[in-house]
């Protein structure tokens, strides 16, 4: 049970931040873990050898300093940053989603992004006091460009986020479609990529055409969930400006170094996402074998499935160790979905498994 605030600390203290409901993470325990997209496979033993002894030299008892410009100079070269164009870190793509809003901090602005979506995008506008705006998916979560273009020319967003692939429908949207939002922008349009190792199709060409479009990626589905960093890419002029807003040494030396290692095996996390991908489309064809199950395409390391009862099913599969996000109540388009992380693939069995006997419930 929560403890509650004291009476005389509800006056200092925003009244808005007191009526919201933070971001909940499950309890996972025990459980067989495929709810939150991380990459579910380690380092094999010889490379955790190895990072443990490159960790034990890292200077603690010094500020991060140089060895992130190294870490800035090797992920530009690993996403293929184009020329023209400037890179920062970010303590996870959170970070930089908040430091983006913040820029955009100016009033009567507005950040825009379709529904359902990442939620991090609504709760760092309306943190910062701006007014958010968000435009509903289609029944099968594509982009609405209709109903996406009437929002920008009535509502002139500063900010828009795109996601591609989106979360938690894990939808690869229309390129046209995208290009016409992008095209009739006034302000930031912000394409996060987090999920792009698992991806058929990049935003890289965007940023060639398009100085107001900047791309956003994560090292989390890399591999890394547990050492955030993120980074985000544009025109030089316009990260040089959102750079003034980053904490002096924002990523850790242990974090930085860590990243650093794993670029230097990218080869060995380029064979996980490998696996992944091919345990996903394994996953999407059983769960489409199941009667009463509708799963959607995926583009990301999860799958997006609708079941006759999310509540029933969740609970049935949590009784069985199989911890999974219940989405149903985040949206009315996500109606009785459950969102499945791509597990290894001995716990997608398991999973399979479970699922098959819960619904039987």
């Amino acid at each position: 049970m929560t403890a509650s605030l004291p009476n005389r600390m509800t006056r200092y203290l925003r009244a808005d931040v007191q009526g919201m409901h933070g971001y909940a993470v499950q309890p996972s325990a025990g459980m067989v873990k495929v709810d939150t997209m991380e990459n579910p496979f380690g380092l094999p033993a010889d490379l955790r050898r190895q990072l443990g002894e490159r960790l034990a030299e890292v200077a603690l008892n010094r500020y991060p300093a140089e060895r992130g410009e190294v870490l800035r100079a090797e992920l530009a070269r690993h996403a293929q940053m184009p020329a023209g164009n400037d890179i920062m870190l970010g303590n996870g793509s959170d970070e930089l989603i908040s430091l983006l809003t913040l820029a955009a901090d100016v009033p009567g602005n507005v950040v825009l992004a379709p529904l359902p979506g990442f939620v991090m995008y609504e709760m760092s506008a309306k943190l910062q006091g701006l007014k958010f705006v968000g435009v509903p998916l289609t029944a099968d979560f594509q982009l609405d460009g209709p109903a996406m273009l009437a929002a920008v020319r009535e509502h002139q967003p500063a900010l828009v986020w795109l996601a591609y692939p989106n979360n938690p429908t894990a939808s690869l949207w229309d390129d046209d479609v995208i290009e016409a939002i992008i095209e009739a922008a006034p302000g930031l349009v912000v394409m996060d990529e987090a999920y792009q190792p698992f991806a058929s199709r990049d935003s890289l060409d965007r940023l060639k055409r398009h100085d107001h479009v900047l791309l956003m990626r994560t090292m989390s589905k890399f591999g890394l969930a547990g050492v955030r960093i993120g980074y985000l890419i544009g025109r030089q002029p316009l990260i040089a400006e959102i750079d003034k807003l980053r904490p002096p040494f924002n990523i850790s030396v242990l974090n930085c170094e860590a990243a650093l290692f794993a670029l230097e095996h990218a080869d060995e996390y380029a064979r996980q996402a490998a696996v992944i991908r091919a345990e996903r489309e394994m996953i999407f064809a059983a769960l489409g074998a199941m009667p009463g199950l509708q799963p959607f395409p995926s583009e990301a390391n999860m799958v997006l499935v609708r079941v006759p009862d999310a509540k029933k099913t969740f609970d049935g599969l949590k009784a069985r160790k199989i911890l999974v996000k219940n989405v149903s109540a985040l949206h009315p388009l996500l109606a009785n979905c459950l969102r499945i992380t791509v597990g290894t693939p001995e716990e997608n069995q398991l999973m399979l498994a479970a699922l098959r006997e819960a619904l039987q419930d």
